[in-house]
């Protein structure tokens, strides 16, 4: 049966605010997974900008006795030609936590606030982080 105005409105609010921390959680995961894993090609690329002699040109002593403008060009290029790999690697390794976390299980439906008696999304799937159902062997996802 739909709710009173009222009782729907706060119930939004609610939906909406744990669906906004769920979003919120899975973009700060990844956010740590793409730094951890991209982290060689920043430090690359960062080191080349910083002791090539038309960007930055540092004053370092590793930047007058080790590296010359064409290192440091050759750090640059190094460093956005593995980039690429390193995103696939960074967005496979998210997806499969994902999905190993069920992370997006935890979106809960707008219905839930506008109807009464409609049940948590993660709750009919075995908890919080579904560890009372089997895996679904029947799910497949593709990075």
């Amino acid at each position: 049966e739909p709710r009173s105005a009222w009782c729907c409105l706060a119930w939004t609010l609610l939906v909406v605010t744990m669906n906004s921390l769920v979003f919120f959680m899975n973009l700060l995961l990844m956010f740590v997974i793409f730094t951890i894993v991209l982290l060689p090609t920043i430090v690359v690329v960062y080191f080349g900008f910083q002791c090539h002699s038309r960007v930055l040109h540092s004053a370092a002593r590793y930047c007058r006795s080790i590296l010359d403008d064409n290192s440091s060009s050759a750090l640059i290029i190094l460093g956005f030609v593995i980039m690429s790999p390193l995103i696939v690697v960074a967005m496979a390794i998210y997806c499969s936590l994902a999905r190993r976390l069920r992370l997006f299980m935890c979106f809960q439906p707008y219905s839930r606030a506008v109807y009464k008696g409609v049940k948590w999304r993660w709750y009919e799937e075995g908890g919080l982080c579904s560890c009372a159902k089997g895996w679904n062997t029947q799910v497949k996802a593709w990075v």
